[in-house]
């Protein structure tokens, strides 16, 4: 008799505990209005307060991490950078993962699995942000790679994975600080010299001194051994929010990306005569103000009208044109002038372009036309151009294994989350950069798009659903829980 009173205690204990952690969550705690009473079966395993409510709350936490007061702002190795680090790997112990920060500011957190030999898989995201940020870009794939195996954890399934799982947050993608993108993926990658450890900031900072600034020891050798090497590593899989309008179209949460478009990043200088602004006659000015303006609509024109710049050749094809009509994008973003006076005719301009296409050979082709545009202007104008190329990186096209499963997975959590899902889960190209980008020199790579508002990132206006949120942490548990 005793023994039956204990145990139906126990149970009646166990009972009150969860009903408890349900109400404690907004969310779930709607679930009992009106009837009373929750769906178990429909919701049980959908884990919305560690997938949904807990995850959205870090990313809200993650997104107060700034080295900006008004505006979240968080570079590579930053003050805010390293506090960060400490939270995300906070984060990744409460899921059950061993973890570690390497020289280059990464954070890890690994779970060996079933069998600790076996080819890892890598999943991750960026922790760095441009200047006025959004808080779901880079964050959104580190703390779903995070929660789903939190959930696994839990269940007392990590142990049981195929494969060692390794979350990465990859300390720079965006480039804001050193103007060189992933030095964080390009660093595991390998695809990073050591003379990148010499690269500096606008305050003459450089790479090497502010990790050394970090109580980190760093040398050339040391560097380059941060590379994996390719044998241990599976694939690399990358959850990110879209960042354009498509999924929002279509009316779908998740979206699994083909390809991503070929990148390539300009310095141009352009020098002429500096002078007072109100003794200089125009027509003896050699302005270079007035020539990077010219530069940057030429630049423009191009970019819109490809056609009418490029020539017909064994190397250029009308198909080729075509696939950049469609699909080439040119940017200035960012403009300097020496001695930016007003009253000051400049002796300098420093502007940045971005050029990204989905075609290589195409991309090619508009970087030696504008280049060669730019060169003329520059002699007729009798002002100096130097055009220094600060980072180029090749199209990506993601794996078909992967990028099946990243299909499957996502389409198993809409069905689990809504019932009968009648429409096929959509495949789309990114026109932004990715750490799996860098990645795809080290390992095959699949990526999962999340829906975002508007398309709006790099922006405080960045937004991501709560529910769509959940949704790509349901499909990166489902494809862990399925991991081959």
């Amino acid at each position: 008799m005793m023994s039956f009173t204990f145990t139906y205690t126990f149970i009646l204990f166990r009972f009150f505990f969860f009903f408890c952690f349900i109400m404690s969550s907004p969310s779930c705690a709607s679930m009992f209005a009106g009837n009373g009473t929750v769906d178990l079966e429909k919701n049980g395993d959908l884990f919305p307060q560690i997938l949904r409510d807990e995850a959205v709350a870090r990313l809200y936490e993650l997104g107060k991490v700034s080295d900006a007061s008004g505006y979240l702002e968080r570079t590579f190795l930053s003050p805010a950078s390293i506090r960060a680090i400490d939270v995300i790997r906070k984060w990744m112990e409460d899921a059950g993962l061993r973890t570690w920060v390497d020289q280059m500011g990464n954070v890890h957190g690994r779970v060996d699995g079933a069998n600790a030999n076996a080819e890892a898989l890598l999943i991750g995201s960026h922790m760095d942000t441009v200047v006025d940020a959004g808080i779901f870009d880079g964050s959104l794939g580190i703390i779903c790679a995070i929660s789903a195996l939190k959930v696994m954890h839990i269940d007392g399934m990590l142990q049981k994975l195929r494969r060692p799982v390794e979350v990465i947050a990859f300390s720079d993608e965006e480039g804001v600080r050193f103007q060189t993108t992933f030095l964080g993926s390009g660093a595991v990658a390998g695809i990073l010299p050591a003379t990148t450890l010499g690269v500096s900031d606008k305050r003459d900072v450089t790479i090497e001194s502010i990790i050394k600034e970090n109580s980190i020891e760093v040398t050339g050798e040391s560097f380059l051994q941060l590379k994996y090497d390719p044998k241990s590593v599976w694939g690399y899989v990358e959850v990110h929010i879209e960042q354009g309008p498509v999924l929002e179209q279509v009316g779908f949460p998740l979206g699994v990306v083909k390809g991503i478009a070929g990148q390539t990043r300009l310095k141009v200088t352009v020098r002429g005569s500096q002078g007072h602004a109100g003794t200089v006659p125009m027509s003896m000015r050699q302005d270079p103000m007035a020539a990077a303006a010219e530069l940057i609509v030429v630049m423009e024109s191009l970019c819109k009208n490809p056609g009418k710049y490029l020539s017909y050749d064994d190397h250029c094809s009308s198909s080729m044109v075509d696939s950049l009509s469609s699909s080439l994008v040119c940017t200035v973003g960012e403009i300097s002038t020496w001695p930016s006076a007003s009253n000051v005719i400049p002796g300098q301009v420093t502007y940045t372009v971005d050029i990204r296409a989905i075609d290589d050979l195409g991309r090619e082709a508009v970087i030696y036309e504008l280049s060669k545009q730019i060169y003329q202007i520059c002699d007729k104008r009798s002002v100096s151009c130097i055009i220094e190329n600060k980072h180029d990186a090749g199209a990506v096209i993601c794996d078909s294994e992967l990028s099946s499963q990243l299909k499957s997975a996502a389409y198993s959590a809409l069905k689990r989350m809504e019932g009968d899902i009648q429409d096929e889960v959509p495949t789309l190209m990114s026109g932004a950069g990715h750490d799996a980008m860098a990645m795809s020199h080290l390992t095959k790579v699949g990526m999962l798009f999340v829906r975002c508002r508007g398309g709006i990132s790099h922006s405080p206006q960045e937004h991501v659903l709560d529910n769509d949120i959940w949704a790509a942490g349901l499909a990166t548990l489902s494809f862990l829980e399925n991991l081959q």
